[in-house]
């Protein structure tokens, strides 16, 4: 058995190699301070506009200046929302499924009578478009939020629609791609005004990510705390080893590359699913539709899922209960009860969220650890 079988990268990967061999390049190459007026500064600050040109390309998108660099998505999460409602955005339409950062920004600074929360529906996880679109044929709406990729089922959201949609009305839309972008193909999100991603769920380690903002925003876009860098748009002096790492972990895999994983580890998580299914009676959520291909999120048929974790643990295993950012604290996941499941289903629920690479022999070995632990648990 190997140290760890590791099922939890929703939550957080690893650095890659190469995204190591980046930041540690540019943490010896290019220390010095970017907005700093000698010539190593100038160098530092021209490598930074190298990997947001390079970030720019993999995202489509034809102006690299619409980058900010961020400590992860979720201060880019809070500060487009605390933007929107600073510039007059009050109605804002969120999903129901959002990650707990846009929720807790939408309820810190919003105005909870003129929000409005989009549902999903119960058998996918997917959200509902039609009260979007009446909404906004109304003139209810001023912003709309709707994630590319749920973090807890992986279930694939419509975001090219919904970017279709506000475009029409010319209404801006923000996207959270942290779970889309590494994983699924990512060159088509031009049409999107606002974008936020996170370098540690796809290798490329933590404490940095990017916001892309509205290309008609530019100008008037300000951060959540002052100061130049960024050109004012974000404060604090630039990470940019850690960026170099991130770029390079998102360059690292091709789309056709990330197309052909797609194929092979969807249907390593497909024969895991069947074979727990049928060995242990859990109910999947969100197998109605398309998912991310390494997430499976079910209910389990008995116990509380604390105690499989541990088990589980015990076993070699790395699995999560649900959203890293909720777990653990009793909160009941807005994910779980968007789609209907009660308090006590929500206490059976596992979350298994696999590698790019992960063997068909560690989906096997998950499988048969799960029935092992159901045989001891009914035997107590």
């Amino acid at each position: 058995m190997p140290d760890l079988y590791y099922f939890d990268c929703n939550a957080t990967t690893p650095m890659g190699a190469a995204a190591r061999e980046a930041w540690l390049e540019a943490n010896d190459r290019h220390w010095a301070n970017p907005s700093s007026l000698y010539r190593e500064a100038g160098l530092a600050k021209q490598e930074l506009d190298r990997w947001r040109e390079e970030l720019a390309d993999r995202l489509g998108l034809e102006e690299p200046e619409r980058i900010v660099f961020t400590s992860g998505a979720t201060e880019a999460n809070n500060a487009v929302i605390r933007y929107f409602l600073d510039t007059g955005r009050k109605r804002i339409a969120y999903s129901a499924i959002e990650h707990p950062c846009v929720d807790a920004a939408v309820k810190q600074w919003g105005d909870s009578e003129q929000v409005r929360e989009i549902p999903v529906h119960s058998d996918t996880g997917v959200v509902d478009l039609a009260p979007l679109r009446d909404w906004i044929g109304d003139g209810e709406i001023d912003a709309v939020s709707v994630m590319a990729a749920n973090n807890e089922t992986g279930a694939l959201q419509p975001w090219r629609e919904v970017a279709a949609l506000c475009r029409e009305q010319g209404i801006p839309f923000h996207s959270d791609a942290a779970q889309w972008i590494g994983k699924m193909e990512s060159g088509d999100f031009d049409g999107v005004d606002w974008i936020t991603g996170s370098a540690h769920k796809f290798e490329g380690g933590k404490g940095c990510g990017f916001l892309v903002i509205s290309e008609e925003e530019l100008d008037r876009f300000h951060g959540l705390i002052g100061g130049p860098q960024e050109d004012g748009r974000r404060a604090g002096t630039e990470n940019l080893p850690a960026v170099a790492g991130m770029v390079t972990a998102l360059m690292g895999r091709s789309d056709e590359d990330l197309s052909d994983i797609a194929g092979v580890q969807s249907q390593r998580r497909d024969h895991f699913e069947a074979q727990v299914r049928d060995a242990l009676g859990v109910r999947l959520l969100g197998d109605g539709g398309a998912r991310l291909w390494n997430t499976s999120m079910f209910v389990l048929p008995h116990t509380r899922n604390a105690k499989w974790v541990s088990r589980l643990s015990q076993r070699g295993f790395a699995v999560s209960t649900g959203s890293a950012c909720s777990s653990g604290r009793g909160n009941p996941s807005r994910v779980m009860a968007a789609m209907g499941l009660d308090y006590d289903e929500m206490g059976r629920v596992l979350r298994i969220s696999g590698e790019w690479e992960t063997p068909a022999a560690h989906w096997e070995a998950l499988a048969g650890a799960l029935v092992e632990i159901e045989k001891e648990l009914q035997g107590q």
